[in-house]
């Protein structure tokens, strides 16, 4: 998986691309951190429009991330197809905004 980061008022955005899987931790730690430790940033936004694919380490990955956002709200966005399966069926969406 490799990703993508932008600012724009207060909102830390991370486009991902490829499968959201074990593998892509260090790189969805890393590019969460830089988010996280950016000056400013309220609100941190995934998003899923070029994944078609995560497993239950990706879960876990989410859920660590919503710890480590201190309060800061996380939210899911342009899940389509499995990803949005998956998210469903592990009711994410009582934790993060998903749209």
């Amino acid at each position: 998986m490799q990703t993508e980061i932008s600012f724009d008022q207060g909102r830390g955005r991370i486009a991902m691309v490829g499968n959201f899987t074990f593998e892509s931790h260090r790189e969805f730690k890393q590019a969460t951190t830089t988010v996280l430790e950016h000056e400013g940033v309220a609100e941190v936004e995934l998003d899923f429009d070029a994944v078609e694919y995560m497993d239950s380490a990706a879960l876990g990955m989410l859920l660590l991330l919503n710890e480590r956002a201190s309060g800061r709200k996380v939210t899911l966005i342009n899940c389509k197809g499995t990803v949005k399966s998956v998210l469903d069926i592990a009711n994410f969406g009582k934790i993060f905004e998903i749209r």
